[in-house]
C-alpha cells in the first residue's frame, strides 16, 4: 500500500506561537516538509536538570517522505531555539493514498 513505510510525521515542541510558526513555515519554505501544522498551547512535563518541569508549549507536527527525514531533521536542529529539542518521528502506515503521493511530491525539487 502507498504510505507504509516511505512517509512519516516528525513531531517537536517550542516555547511560543511565534516560534513554532516560524518552524512550520521553515520547512514547507525549504521544501522539507508536504504540509506543518501549528498546535496549542500545551502542557510538557519533564524531567531538566534533575528537577520535574512544567512549561507552555506549541507543537509542530510536519509530513516528509521518509527519504527528507535526515534533512528535515538537520533543518529542524539547526533552527530551533533549545538545546535539545525533542524531534520525533513517527512511519505513517496507512491514509489517504492521494494525500500521502502529495507529500512525497511535495518534498521533491524544494528550495534548499
Amino acid at each position: 500500500m502507498p504510505g507504509t513505510g516511505d512517509t512519516v510525521r516528525v513531531e517537536t515542541t517550542v516555547d511560543s506561537r511565534e516560534g513554532a510558526q516560524r518552524l512550520a513555515r521553515s520547512v514547507i519554505e525549504h521544501g522539507l516538509a508536504a504540509c506543518a501544522q501549528v498546535g496549542g498551547p500545551i502542557t510538557s512535563f519533564y524531567r531538566w536538570e534533575g528537577a520535574v518541569q512544567a512549561d507552555e508549549e506549541w507543537t509542530v507536527v510536519a509530513k516528509t517522505a521518509a527519504d527528507r527525514l535526515a534533512d528535515l531533521t538537520a533543518h529542524l536542529l539547526e533552527a530551533h531555539p533549545y538545546d535539545v529539542p525533542e524531534i520525533v518521528a513517527v512511519p505513517v502506515v496507512g491514509g489517504n493514498p492521494a494525500y500521502l503521493d502529495w507529500v512525497r511530491d511535495e518534498t521533491r525539487g524544494g528550495a534548499e
